[in-house]
């Protein structure tokens, strides 16, 4: 088997392959074009998006060339694959917006250098298509009966699957077969949802362009897909009890993502470190058989490290070392600014925990707070009446309300 697919098989990214031994012998033969494509549904990917972008990296070490697909033109749609109900239409401006903060992103994490990592925008050909030529040229390749069934819109018609996401599997396999005559692409890769568009692609090249037949076998190309990732504990990877976990900073602070992989299932640890990190398996495996919050703590760093940067992970670090153990610094930890005046005659301890945002709201901070789940710098406070007055601020004008046991906040008075 091919070294590349074996290490993305060791590491658990693979679900499927149109023609696994043919791929294996096609990528001994030298560097592959692929591509991984992602729609631009909002201004920032979270982290579940990533899984396809790790493995991108690990082709990109082998020596085989990667492009990432934003579909500023697909995103005008949406795809339906894995949704229950009809995305939100985005307005062009804003699609447009979006695919420039994702190509950032990306950037950032693949490292566009035009040769052996690119960026494209579907855009460029989707944008002015002729629909008559589209559906003559396209349309007309494309059976209704298998695409039915096909997962992605088998689900969906048992609560209505609209017109606009049917024509997006066309739309998609459309964007590999100009990709493969732009780019000589010979290979997709995506989640194990896309399996169904990814096959469309496939067969859509092999009837426009003849890749089985004997005289064109250089013709030939190849899906792959990944598993859909799940927490053992059942929930959607990536999704926390604040919502998806972004890599945009703004809308999921670097230490609330820290605190993400820092708190994952014991039982995730191992596979988490093999997909979202690129230390070797060896390490990984030494790393496993030891203590299990230290083997939480360094998956938590090394992802920071990887997505955020080291100044952002040490930063990270420090401050849940700081909120944990005192250890740290603990201008690293999350901090909130509040009116020194608020505490003079005393804040109520459920209006604390709400405005610094620990609790959604004071009803939320009171059920807390009688759960006895409240502390303000280590000493827990059970009467929903308590109030904080300035005696409770230490020496440096601050003080460190905690929440449970893994939500906190450090509160300095201004």
């Amino acid at each position: 088997m091919n070294k590349a697919i074996e290490t993305l098989q060791a590491r658990g990214f693979f679900n499927q392959c149109t023609d696994l031994e043919a791929l294996s012998d096609r990528m001994d033969k030298g560097p592959i074009t692929f591509y991984v494509g992602c729609d631009p549904t909002g201004p920032s990917l979270h982290i579940g998006h990533m899984v396809p972008f790790f493995a991108f990296r690990h082709l990109l070490k082998f020596g085989h060339r990667g492009v990432a697909l934003i579909g500023g033109g697909t995103g005008r749609i949406g795809d339906p694959s894995g949704k229950t109900e009809m995305r939100k239409l985005l307005d062009y401006s804003q699609i447009d917006a979006n695919v420039e903060s994702i190509k950032k992103q990306l950037d950032s994490f693949l490292g566009f250098d035009g040769e052996h990592a690119l960026a494209v925008n579907n855009k460029d050909w989707l944008e002015n298509l002729n629909y008559i030529d589209f559906l003559r040229d396209i349309g007309s390749c494309f059976s209704v009966n298998k695409m039915l069934t096909y997962e992605e819109y088998r689900l969906r018609l048992e609560r209505g699957l609209s017109f606009i996401e049917f024509n997006y599997q066309l739309l998609q396999a459309f964007d590999f077969y100009m990709l493969h005559q732009k780019y000589n692409m010979d290979l997709q890769i995506g989640g194990a949802d896309q399996w169904g568009n990814i096959t469309a692609g496939v067969d859509l090249i092999r009837r426009k362009m003849g890749g089985t037949t004997e005289l064109n076998k250089q013709l030939e190309v190849y899906g792959l897909t990944f598993p859909l990732i799940m927490r053992a504990d059942g929930k959607k990877m990536g999704k926390s009890e604040k919502g998806a976990i972004f890599l945009d900073k703004n809308l999921t602070s670097v230490f609330d993502f820290f605190q993400y992989w820092r708190n994952v299932p014991d039982a995730d640890v191992k596979k988490f470190f093999l997909l979202f990190t690129f230390l070797e398996i060896d390490e990984i495996e030494s790393i496993c058989a030891g203590d299990i919050n230290a083997a939480k703590e360094r998956l938590a760093y090394e992802v920071t490290l990887v997505i955020h940067g080291k100044d952002e992970a040490d930063k990270a670090l420090s401050g849940a070392k700081a909120a944990f153990s005192g250890e740290g610094d603990k201008t690293s930890m999350p901090t909130v600014e509040l009116p020194r005046a608020d505490f003079e005659n005393g804040m109520n301890v459920c209006d604390l925990y709400f405005n610094t945002k620990l609790c959604a709201t004071k009803s939320d901070a009171r059920r807390l707070v009688q759960q006895g789940g409240a502390s303000v710098n280590g000493k827990s406070i059970s009467d929903v009446k308590a109030a904080l007055t300035l005696s409770d601020v230490d020496s440096d004008g601050e003080f460190v309300v905690k929440a449970g046991k893994k939500k906190f906040a450090r509160v300095v008075l201004k």
